[in-house]
């Protein structure tokens, strides 16, 4: 590809990245857990879960948001949105761009997530039940929906573009890089601050998934909890963070020297309208996504060098997925490594896209493919090459990140090393 338009379109490239996930604060902690096989699997300790079947989930160790913002601003923000803040600092000091009256106009955010600020509401209920409705906190209106991550990402940054939420349950972070692309190649923004911010792991929402059977059970030793791909499965682990993606016109990075890391070249989006839950038995909508993403990226399934899995350790999950790669890939599939980071991270529900995405930029730029760990026995039905246990060195010009979420939603994110 040469020039920066394509059939009229605008180049968007990655300048930045930024995440906040369990097993590590940062891009480059997080980065070192991941090629070392870390999980970041644990007893939950956020709440009492004595009457909890599942008392096991991947929680963010650690955070300050005072490393970020003064203590009166932290407080005005549920969880979920001081993780998306957290990670678009670092997101836009990566991109080393520089937000003011002058461009301001010009960058827009859009972060998704799917269970919003529940933590804060099942705070505020409490009082609510205990103290009486006057007691409840004037706060919480902006804080508890699902647009209080952007507005408060615009607030801080100071960035006046588009500015919005989507909510596409585990494919919302993808979805939402998905859209802000749209919207560069599109020309309505210059500069687009995207991804998924999420922190499900409260009472309510673990006994919710729990009650579903999705969830694993398994309490023995939770960092052998997530096992993707293999035949000793017990259903996903609950997760939470964020992860968040600098995209810019082409032109625009090159004009003002920013670092590129990547080039998006493809997004396919479909629905399944098939179930609440379970995905459609032949894959046949996920199989359209990535097909949809394959074409508008220009590039043959002989080009993709790594897919990043949605793989989030449940039967119907991992065999469906499996298929679709088969499918789409045909004799390639097999040739192609793939790795489910959810076997580190858990499972991060609106914000598992974009942290995957930001692992996939990464794989790309450092030449090593992280591993699906706990993958002991492997699933019969599930015979991919899913990089077993060990990170491998490899170069990649090309990587796919898929997210196929509750609801039928199919997303497929396609990345490419960046040529002039």
């Amino acid at each position: 590809m040469t020039g920066n338009s394509s059939n009229g379109h605008k180049r968007v490239v990655v300048t930045g990245i930024g995440a906040v996930s369990p097993i590590g604060n940062n891009v480059n902690d997080m980065w070192a857990s991941l090629i070392a096989g870390e999980s970041g699997v644990g007893y939950i300790t956020s709440f009492d879960t004595t009457d909890f079947e599942t008392k096991i989930g991947a929680e963010v160790k650690n955070f300050d948001m005072t490393a970020y913002l003064n203590r009166k601003q932290a407080q005005r923000m549920d969880r979920f949105t001081q993780f998306a803040v957290a990670a678009s600092l670092q997101a836009v000091q990566s991109a080393k761009l520089t937000i003011d009256p002058s461009n301001a106009q010009d960058i827009g955010v859009i972060i998704g997530n799917s269970v919003c600020g529940l933590l804060s509401v099942s705070e505020q209920q409490k009082i609510l039940m205990e103290k009486g409705p006057d007691r409840v906190s004037p706060i919480l209106a902006p804080t508890m929906t699902g647009d209080a991550a952007p507005v408060q990402v615009s607030l801080v940054l100071g960035a006046k573009g588009v500015n919005f939420s989507i909510s596409a349950a585990c494919s919302s972070g993808s979805d939402a890089i998905g859209q802000a692309y749209n919207f560069i190649r599109l020309g309505g923004a210059k500069v687009m601050v995207a991804g998924g911010t999420e922190a499900p792991i409260i009472p309510i929402v673990i006994a919710a998934f729990n009650n579903i059977r999705a969830l694993s059970a398994k309490g023995d030793n939770p960092k052998q909890a997530c096992r993707p791909f293999d035949a000793k499965r017990t259903g996903f682990v609950m997760a939470e963070g964020s992860g968040i993606l600098v995209l810019e016109e082409a032109d625009y990075a090159l004009k003002r020297g920013a670092p590129i890391l990547a080039e998006l070249v493809g997004y396919g989006a479909t629905s399944d309208a098939f179930h609440l839950i379970q995905p459609m038995p032949d894959g046949a909508s996920a199989i359209s996504a990535s097909k949809i993403a394959l074409a508008q990226a220009g590039i043959s399934p002989e080009e993709v060098d790594y897919i990043n899995a949605h793989g989030t350790a449940t039967l119907l999950n991992d065999r469906t997925e499996t298929n679709v790669i088969k499918s789409v890939y045909g004799e390639r599939a097999k040739k192609i490594p793939v790795s489910a980071s959810k076997s580190m991270l858990g499972h991060l529900l609106g914000a598992a896209g974009s942290v995957e995405a930001v692992i996939s930029l990464l794989t790309m730029e450092r030449g090593i493919i992280p591993p699906t760990i706990n993958l002991t026995n492997p699933d019969p039905e599930c015979d991919l090459d899913y990089v077993p246990n060990t990170a491998r060195k490899a170069e990649v010009k090309t990587v796919v990140s898929n997210s196929f979420g509750f609801g039928g939603h199919n997303s497929v994110l396609i990345f490419r090393k960046y040529a002039s």
